[in-house]
């Protein structure tokens, strides 16, 4: 005979962890009060996707004893600087508190996995319901619904909320996309097959030949374990070239060290990306579309008007400029009835 698994209580904070704008908080503290658990990162495409629901929610239950913690994990290394953090929930206009687990003590006493995941802890402490991803929006506000209602049975709760993205909407169909591509040796998949230099300036040739869900390196780089990046002291061009199948492209990047901007060209099927295909952080400069880039994050590249396959290739100058990971998207709003 097989015992069930009784209840497992919510890890309690660790004491040694960073707090913004509220904490430092305890799970025992809280009790009394369902918690939302958010995990997330400001780089994440699929966490950004998220972060309107769930100021939504903070927004909507705060009143009636919802209690939200984001806990930022960070992905990449630039993301452990407090400030880059701090600018990041201000700029996605989160008000509830924030634990920088910059050594994932969080993550790991919830055996986490994901970015974004959600758990969601009653009035006792107990962990109820979890959701990993994006979606599921109506699930887990029935879910804080129910929670609210367990620990005030007459409080009166609103409706649940509509789509708040488009893409979000029923009818919305999400096409077959390229995979996530980390552009460091320690996880990206260079196409490149000669005379890869880990870790040093190297340069590079490419044969023009381009299969999608790797990246094309030509000209001067530096391949580090998380990113690409131009060498300082580089002559000529650098470019990357990537053989994509979506709609959207976008790409974590962080600027110069030391200050400064750095600057992308954007090339699609070799000629200049077309005003009607630029992403929210791409413009047109003298018939050519470029990217500025001021602080480390994800930028939105292309915003294709049709879903199909392209190459895409990124042209740069600017010595120091780190390129970390594409993401794709192919999410489309339904047609209207």
């Amino acid at each position: 005979m097989t015992e069930e698994p009784g209840p497992v209580h919510a890890p309690e904070f660790p004491k040694n962890v960073t707090w913004l704008q509220g904490g430092p908080l305890s799970m025992a503290e809280l009790r009394g009060r369902p918690v939302l658990i958010d995990f997330w990162d400001y780089t994440c495409l699929n966490c950004l996707h998220t972060l309107p629901y769930v100021k939504a929610w903070h927004a909507r239950y705060k009143d009636h004893g919802l209690a939200i913690v984001g806990v930022h994990a960070p992905e990449f290394s630039f993301a452990h600087n407090v400030d880059n953090v701090r600018r990041a929930v201000a700029e996605q206009g989160l008000e509830y508190p924030i634990v920088v687990d910059n050594d994932y003590a969080v993550w790991q006493a919830y055996a986490n996995r994901y970015w974004p995941a959600k758990y969601l802890v009653d009035r006792e402490g107990y962990l109820r319901y979890y959701h990993f991803g994006e979606g599921a929006y109506d699930e887990t506000e029935q879910a804080v619904q129910a929670l609210l209602r367990e620990a005030t049975p007459d409080v009166i709760l609103p409706g649940l909320l509509e789509p708040l993205r488009d893409e979000d909407k029923p009818g919305a169909v999400c096409y077959r996309v390229t995979p996530e591509l980390y552009l460091g040796h320690q996880r990206g998949r260079i196409g490149n097959t000669a005379e890869i230099a880990i870790d040093k300036p190297g340069t590079y040739k490419d044969l023009g030949k381009h299969a999608e869900g790797y990246f094309y390196l030509e000209g001067d780089w530096l391949l580090a374990a998380e990113s690409c990046a131009r060498p300082v002291g580089a002559s000529g061009e650098s470019r990357l070239h990537v053989r994509y199948m979506a709609k959207e492209v976008n790409l974590v990047m962080m600027p110069p060290y030391g200050g400064g901007e750095g600057r992308l060209e954007l090339l699609q099927n070799g000629v200049p990306l077309p005003p009607e295909d630029l992403g929210e952080d791409a413009r047109i400069e003298d018939g050519k579309a470029v990217v500025v880039v001021s602080t480390p994050r994800m930028y939105r590249l292309v915003n294709n008007r049709e879903i199909d396959t392209h190459e895409l290739t990124l042209v740069t100058q600017s010595d120091g400029l780190s390129l970390y990971a594409f993401t794709f998207g192919s999410c489309v709003a339904g047609e209207e009835s």
